[in-house]
């Protein structure tokens, strides 16, 4: 069950009015470092790839330089570049979705684990590993390797879908509705998730823990290019709200005289950040925090305006994402850590003082 679900559901916060704090340099700043970070990340590892070589490496491939060593421009282009390219989609997706959720319910301990699309995902894929059935049977000799992306991803927008009907009230969603249907549902679906982790056999263990610990190990082109088209949506579609969230922060009321129609905004932030999270989920695993704490540490330097708040989550999450990557396989060479661990590791200290802050304004 994912850490961030354990804690208290958010209160939405009376009206305030939107601050923008004036820092031009700050997306400069984000773009630099998500290209620096990229380029130190894709040469860690066992084998030492400098940037002056991975710059040679990618200038071969398109045809603009001369001879590089083989063995590790296979390396560069077969194993790291695509494990860097999905930390990047998917650290940029869990923080943009992180942002939108948290300004839909008005409140950055907001998360989307809350509306139970991790643990739904989770559930999905640990049935599939533990439940022998036919169906699951036919779609693993069917997708193969993809089968239990594609049921986990089924998993958390069946989920999402449940948690969203439950939340539903005269034809319209309530938000404390879907914050209590959405720890009811957390809670049903760690329980289950902890019967079949308890009938698994040491095999199926094995399996269902490095699942659940998250990990890019598993990346190739095929996985990258399965979830681009899904982060692209989310991507353009998330900042395009950005407006209609500002107006949300008065007050549902008051954005609805101002022309916002809540429900279809609602409806549109939950299907996009199901779609982010669940695709991350369904090709790495649980990995927690960044959807949490990106947003919120955004938000403190670039104010709450979702114009830049969304945008730089989005930067801010690849970068974190690719960087605590390199960490994790490199810190305990030749193992590798799950970077679900790390991600917890770094994201509970800032997660308690995000904690500690909020008890202090209240």
């Amino acid at each position: 069950m994912n850490v961030n679900t354990l804690t208290a559901p958010p209160r939405s916060r009376p009206a305030e009015p939107v601050v923008t704090l004036h820092r031009p340099w700050l997306m400069p700043v984000l773009t630099g470092g998500l290209l620096l970070t990229s380029l130190l990340s894709v040469g860690v590892g066992a084998v030492a790839i400098s940037p002056a070589e991975v710059l040679a490496i990618l200038g071969h491939s398109l045809g603009l330089t001369g001879a590089v060593d083989e063995t590790k421009a296979v390396i560069l282009t077969g194993i790291r570049l695509p494990r860097v390219c999905l930390g990047l989609l998917i650290g940029a997706g869990l923080a943009v979705a992180g942002a939108a959720i948290q300004g839909l319910f008005r409140n950055p301990l907001a998360d989307p684990g809350l509306i139970g699309i991790s643990s739904g995902a989770s559930l999905a894929a640990v049935g599939m590993i533990v439940l022998e059935v036919t169906l699951f049977q036919k779609l693993s000799g069917l997708l193969g390797f993809y089968a239990l992306s594609l049921v986990a991803f089924g998993g958390a927008c069946g989920t999402t879908l449940l948690v969203y009907r439950l939340a539903r009230v005269a034809g319209r969603s309530v938000v404390t509705t879907m914050l209590l249907a959405g720890i009811a549902i957390n809670a049903l679906a760690g329980a289950l998730t902890g019967l079949l982790t308890y009938l698994a056999t040491d095999d199926q263990l094995r399996t269902i823990t490095f699942w659940a610990l998250g990990s890019l190990g598993g990346a190739t082109w095929t996985t990258v290019l399965t979830i681009l088209p899904f982060t692209i949506v989310v991507l353009l579609g998330l900042p395009r709200l950005a407006k209609s969230l500002n107006l949300l922060a008065l007050g549902e009321s008051q954005a609805a005289m101002l022309g916002v129609h809540i429900t279809g905004l609602k409806r549109r932030v939950i299907v996009l950040a199901t779609l982010a999270v669940g695709t991350s989920v369904a090709v790495a695993g649980i990995i927690g925090f960044i959807g949490l704490v990106i947003p919120h540490l955004i938000r403190l330097v670039a104010g709450s305006d979702h114009r830049r708040v969304l945008t730089g989550s989005a930067l801010g999450g690849a970068i974190v994402l690719t960087a605590a990557d390199a960490l994790a396989r490199t810190i305990v060479a030749p193992a590798e850590l799950p970077i679900g661990i790390l991600t917890a590791l770094l994201g509970t200290p800032v997660f308690l003082w995000m904690l500690i802050k909020e008890r202090s304004t209240t």
